[in-house]
């Protein structure tokens, strides 16, 4: 039998304009379930496309505490989080759960 080579997949290495950049992140969002290491994770995926060592910079922190922070394995505070964010050129936003959504979400 014939084995298959295969290779990691890096989701940073396919994240080229802000734009794909912020869609990325809005899926993200979207799937988390509340779970802010996943989030955080997200963030990182973003932050080494853009370059990590700049984002650092940007944001006013260590390299070596933003790679911490964005890892998944922990949830970062969300001082670092809206850090991070302004220094990726990205805006948050809110909008309202619109009926079933809302409560839907409540049942979990």
């Amino acid at each position: 039998m014939k084995k298959t080579a295969t290779s990691r997949y890096d989701v940073a290495e396919h994240l080229r304009t802000p734009e794909e950049m912020a869609a990325y992140l809005e899926v993200c969002l979207e799937e988390a379930d509340g779970d802010a290491a996943f989030i955080a994770k997200a963030l990182g995926d973003i932050a080494r496309a853009k370059g990590m060592s700049q984002v650092a910079r940007d944001a006013g922190v260590s390299r070596e505490s933003l790679y911490k922070a964005l890892s998944g394995e922990r949830s970062p505070g969300f001082d670092t989080i809206l850090k991070v964010v302004a220094a990726l050129g990205i805006r948050l936003h809110a909008e309202p759960f619109k009926g079933s959504e809302y409560l839907k979400s409540k049942r979990q």
